[in-house]
């Protein structure tokens, strides 16, 4: 594995958030994050530790239905999508995706693949798969920023996967 990756394996859902919290200590407005991964493997997971993470006390569910949900947070806002039923990637244009990456909130978006081309590039992508009773998940910086990401995991103590 390059060093611009790090592997991590969740024991549990709690590994999961736990990742999540401290990504978000890290992030600033404009960031987009692909979370990748079958169903299950926790993507949705890594979203309610994240918004803990930025202080957000609420209920967190994937917006499979509605294909973005949008939590007004104080620093900015964060949209998190979920493009698992995402027909067709034009189907994105009817809701104006365009608007939520104009730089001033934050992106996790699960299924970024049925996006097709309509997507730029993602600043940290993150795949996630199964790992006997855990998850695996993959770090993969796309950018400066996902990188910055990635070292404030390094340096929070968060260990690598050995293999």
């Amino acid at each position: 594995m390059s060093k611009l990756q790090k592997e991590i394996f969740a024991a549990g859902p709690a590994d999961t958030e736990a990742l999540g919290a401290k990504l978000a200590e890290a992030v600033t407005a404009g960031t987009h994050i692909a979370l990748q991964g079958g169903l299950g493997t926790g993507k949705t997971t890594l979203v309610r530790g994240f918004l803990r993470g930025l202080g957000y006390g609420g209920t967190v569910k994937s917006p499979s239905y509605t294909l973005v949900e949008c939590y007004k947070l104080p620093a900015f806002p964060l949209f998190h999508f979920d493009l698992y039923r995402l027909r067709h990637p034009g189907e994105l244009e009817s809701i104006g995706f365009r608007d939520y990456f104009d730089g001033s909130g934050v992106c996790l978006i699960e299924w970024p693949e049925r996006a097709g081309e309509l997507l730029a590039a993602p600043d940290l992508r993150l795949r996630f798969s199964f790992a006997g009773s855990g998850r695996r998940i993959r770090l993969q910086p796309c950018s400066r920023r996902g990188a910055a990401l990635l070292r404030s995991v390094d340096a929070s103590g968060i260990p690598s996967e050995r293999s």
